[in-house]
């Protein structure tokens, strides 16, 4: 799933999941951090053609005959790395989103990851439907990325090592259309590194 997001004339409905991103390590795979091609590509697919052919597309209709497909960065392994997930009782936040107000969210674990020489604790949010998410921001939001950040997908239910393939970081739907409300990433989420893995800025074609 992802997180819950607003047209700000009507609630848009949650869409489905495009592979989990983050998940719960087994006694061997975190030993040596892996990136599943054939997953991502099928991924990225299913997410251009969920954009494409979806009634539930966050593209105004006005660009889905142009619609080339979803811009990318090459998929990396670099960027398929280990963290850490903590639990913690579920407990609301206060999240700002493009909105320019705060809205409550639950907090339902940090995820501890090293990246470039720095140790993030990032905060897990529940998306309103019982999975969880991670919004952050990093060295690419404004410039190849979209300046309000890009979503991870969680799936771990416990405290775990965790592996965290951020070349399937994505566009939140405010991307596609402004007149989306969404979620933004909390300070504690933004990463001073570049991260280029995952979702590029959309720019409809004319």
């Amino acid at each position: 799933m992802v997180p819950h997001q607003y047209r700000r004339t009507r609630y848009s409905g949650v869409t489905p999941g495009f592979g989990w991103v983050i998940a719960a390590c087994d006694r061997t795979s975190c030993s040596l951090v892996d990136m599943d091609a054939e997953r991502l590509t099928d991924e990225r697919s299913e997410r251009d053609r969920f954009l494409r052919e979806h009634y539930s597309s966050p593209l105004p209709e006005e660009h889905l005959k142009s619609f080339p497909g979803l811009d990318y960065f090459p998929p990396d392994i670099s960027w398929s790395v280990v963290g850490d997930y903590e639990a913690v009782d579920p407990h609301d936040v206060q999240i700002p989103s493009t909105a320019g107000m705060d809205n409550p969210y639950s907090k339902v674990g940090s995820l501890t990851v090293r990246i470039g020489g720095t140790t993030y604790k990032l905060t897990v949010l529940d998306d309103g439907d019982g999975d969880m998410f991670v919004p952050f921001r990093d060295g690419t939001s404004g410039v190849e990325t979209y300046e309000g950040g890009r979503y991870l997908s969680v799936n771990v239910a416990s405290d775990a090592q965790v592996k965290v393939d951020f070349n399937s970081a994505r566009n939140p739907w405010c991307v596609y259309d402004e007149e989306f409300i969404c979620p933004l990433p909390p300070a504690e989420n933004w990463i001073q590194e570049r991260i280029p893995a995952g979702e590029k800025m959309y720019l409809p074609h004319s």
